[in-house]
């Protein structure tokens, strides 16, 4: 149990969280919106701090980021909840329900991530994911310290549902995001995700001038596919910088949605539409589609080749194509090139 930062106690042992849009009034005794912050007493209590519910080491493209130091592998941390409920939740068993944790410090979580560059894995650091790293809030602030000080990388795979406050509080100490953008409507975001669309814009707004960030939206059957849905995301991501990399990932049946999987033909579509006005896009959960290349956006030229979670440089001399002279935003080396 910890004390959590960004709340407001209130008269009659209320507690106002502020870390995320959600803005919850919580009673005493009771918890959030994201089952995870409990008042006790009036004093709001972070119930998940140093609870791991999943540890693995990652491919950094699992995460997906493909133009961050591709081919590497990252410590990979998951605890439990979430601020957002969507009904496709391909996570739900960690974020919806209340699996087996195990306490692991943020000395000890820094600790195994050295461990493994020791052991010869090349780990560049920590990723915060499986769940929503933003309702670990404490526990990834304070653990992304001690990384940073020991010379490790920190990722965070994130819904982007989060107050500009402790955004930006914690971002000093954050060197990639993935940010899911689930879909761009607020609508969608309402009925589907119990939250809005807003936020997550903004969020996306102020990180990418600050750190690496590519952007994922799982295509859901009917729900947020369709061709003037996908193209109103594909400008506003433009409008930002035709660089940001978009992942258009594949939707199965999962949770409480049980509709039929991603058709190809609408992946192959959306990519389409986004390579008009975006330099790097790419498909996930769809391997048949040969989308998971990284090409110049100048001349095609093939850059990173990709089989599975495995990258290698093909064609990249100095961080630029050598066939067109034309700069590739890639962070970091290839690992394995």
């Amino acid at each position: 149990m910890r004390e959590v930062s960004h709340y407001e106690k209130k008269e009659q042992n209320l507690a106002a969280c502020r870390l995320c849009p959600k803005l919850c009034t919580i009673r005493d005794g009771k918890y959030g919106f994201c089952r995870v912050r409990q008042n006790r007493g009036g004093t709001l209590y972070a119930t998940n701090y140093g609870k791991v519910s999943s540890c693995a080491l990652d491919p950094i493209e699992k995460k997906p980021l493909y133009q961050f130091y591709p081919g590497s592998q990252i410590l990979s941390l998951g605890s439990v909840g979430c601020n957002l409920r969507c009904g496709f939740c391909q996570n739900w068993g960690i974020a919806h329900d209340n699996p087996p944790t195990r306490d692991i410090s943020s000395e000890m979580a820094v600790e195994l991530a050295r461990q493994q560059l020791e052991r010869g894995y090349p780990n560049i650091g920590i990723a915060y994911t499986y769940n929503e790293p933003f309702m670990w809030y404490e526990y990834v602030r304070d653990t992304a310290r001690l990384a940073r000080e020991a010379g490790l990388k920190n990722v965070l795979v994130t819904n982007g549902y989060v107050n500009e406050t402790p955004l930006r509080e914690i971002l000093p100490y954050i060197d990639a995001m993935n940010i899911d953008v689930k879909g761009f409507t607020d609508e969608y975001y309402r009925e589907s995700c119990k939250g809005r669309l807003e936020p997550v814009l903004r969020t996306v707004e102020i990180v990418h001038p600050r750190c690496h960030v590519e952007l994922t939206t799982l295509l859901v059957t009917g729900l947020n596919d369709s061709v003037e849905e996908i193209s109103r995301l594909v400008d506003w991501v433009a409008s930002l910088d035709r660089e940001i990399p978009l992942h258009f990932s594949r939707y199965f049946p999962n949770f409480e949605v049980d509709l039929p999987a991603t058709p190809l033909d609408t992946l192959r579509k959306a990519r389409d539409i986004a390579r008009e006005k975006l330099d790097y896009v790419y498909i996930g959960n769809a391997p048949q589609l040969d989308a998971n290349d990284t090409v110049c956006p100048e001349c095609g030229h093939n850059i990173i080749t990709r089989l599975g979670f495995k990258a290698r440089a093909v064609g990249l001399e100095g961080g630029k194509c050598p066939v067109c002279g034309r700069a590739i935003r890639i962070v970091g080396e290839v690992t394995g090139s």
